[in-house]
């Protein structure tokens, strides 16, 4: 499979994983992000329907909304303190 490099903006706590991931588990995450860019984006689904399907895949592996709520806080505050450097 051919690669092109790109820049995606990210919250501060996935960006870390990355930059912090193994050369193998970096491969395995940008094949992750690969696949579910290109199945969103030939889905026939629409946005508020993927987006429920996301959401539910997550509360199947355990994302409870206090853990959403804390990882939201966690990257507004990140990026509140990006803006003010």
């Amino acid at each position: 499979m051919a690669t092109e490099p790109v820049t995606l903006e990210l919250d501060e706590a996935a960006a870390r994983l990355f930059k912090e991931a193994s050369p193998e588990q970096r491969r395995k995450l940008e094949a992750l992000v690969s696949l579910h860019l290109l199945e969103a984006a030939t889905s026939r689904q629409s946005l508020r329907e993927l987006m429920d399907t996301v959401g539910k895949q997550a509360q199947e592996r355990g994302l409870t909304e206090e853990r959403l709520q804390e990882l939201l806080r966690e990257a507004e505050e990140a990026r509140a303190t990006n803006e003010r450097l």
